[in-house]
């Protein structure tokens, strides 16, 4: 019999949601909350009513009998460092989800809002490889300053689905591959996946590796240094240069690859300039993760919404592909990542994880 699982992704105005039999999508829907909604409540963790009660009613109005599901999955949050896997919404958990233990989001309310609606019909809730998945190797985690550690915060979900979905077409599995895995985004990271784990990565939250649409990631320290202190802006103001006004929309005002593709065929020879910047840098970050694996990388995939964009991953593909063959998954179907993790716990193929 098929597993039928209700999934929940909430956003920061939005609120995704899938029903799946096995891997199967039966229906997706994104509710849509407006500024004025969401404003009504002082913090993230007071929207919970507000969302569960627009996914049950959505569920109603499709004649979806909450008894029909047999798991609950929902987005994982800002918990403290995990190894990547499939986390039953324990307690503990929980609690960590509410009190934000590495900020608040939106992702957080994914593990509450399963846990509440699965505890009402008896069944199992989970969260699958939320951004906090950390596997780095010690090495790894060394950045030149005592005082700060390289950490990851960056796209494990789709990072560790795309590397399953190559094992599983070339009939091996993820634990038995070496992968180099490019999301690209409105963030970029690039992570080395040895054997199973997620070992580094060029994490696209935290001000490393190469620029994206909307994060300026790795600049000259000296330099950002004097900027911090020059007097001509906020701490806030600051951050929102590195995260949010950064990348394509400092350069270009816009943090639509698309649109930069439009500009770039239009002769804009600054937009052509900025693109290949970011086509360089993604480059320098793959050849820099091949180091990690001494160069026995079985595979580079390519994934993201950028990843549309065939100008782009032919690009990337001439200049790696010296050192392996490149794969092209674009797009991110993080409702299906999070199915095929219950699906896992649930037919055996690995234990679920407690946090």
């Amino acid at each position: 019999m098929a597993i039928r699982s209700l999934i929940i992704n909430p956003g920061s105005t939005s609120t995704k949601i899938g029903i799946f039999e096995d891997e199967n999508c039966i229906m997706d829907e994104t509710l849509r909350h407006s500024t004025q909604e969401i404003e009504q409540y002082p913090s993230i963790i007071d929207q919970k009513d507000f969302r569960k009660n627009i996914i049950l009613d959505f569920l109603k109005k499709q004649n979806i009998e909450l008894s029909s599901l047999n798991v609950i999955v929902g987005r994982g949050g800002l918990l403290k460092p995990i190894p990547g896997g499939t986390y039953e919404c324990t307690d503990a958990l929980l609690e960590d989800l509410r009190k934000g233990v590495q900020g608040q989001h939106a992702s957080n309310l994914g593990g509450i809002l399963a846990r509440e609606i699965a505890d009402e019909i008896g069944v199992k809730s989970y969260i699958v490889d939320p951004v906090v998945v950390d596997e780095m190797e010690p090495v790894a985690r060394i950045s030149g300053i005592p005082e700060i550690e390289r950490v990851s915060i960056d796209h494990p979900l789709n990072q560790k689905a795309v590397a399953r979905r190559y094992a599983k077409e070339i009939g091996k599995k993820y634990e038995d591959i070496n992968v180099i895995v490019v999301h690209m985004g409105g963030g970029t990271s690039v992570g080395v996946h040895k054997k199973g784990k997620m070992v580094d990565v060029f994490a696209a939250l935290n001000g490393d590796g190469a620029f994206s649409p909307e994060r300026t990631n790795g600049v000259p320290a000296l330099a950002l240094v004097d900027l911090c202190f020059s007097g001509k802006y906020t701490h806030a103001e600051m951050k929102k240069k590195i995260v949010g006004g950064g990348g394509l929309n400092a350069y270009l005002g816009t943090n639509d690859m698309r649109e930069v593709n439009r500009m770039c065929e239009d002769g804009n020879e600054k937009a052509q300039l900025v693109r290949s910047a970011f086509i360089y840098q993604v480059c320098k970050n793959i050849g820099a993760c091949a180091t990690v694996l001494k160069g026995q990388v079985d595979q580079i995939i390519l994934t993201g919404g950028i990843a549309y964009g065939k100008v782009i991953t032919d690009a990337i593909t001439e200049s790696v592909c010296f050192i392996a063959p490149v794969t092209v998954y674009p797009g991110e179907d993080e409702l299906l990542a999070l199915a095929q993790g219950a699906i896992r716990v649930m037919t055996g193929q690995e234990e679920a994880k407690i946090y």
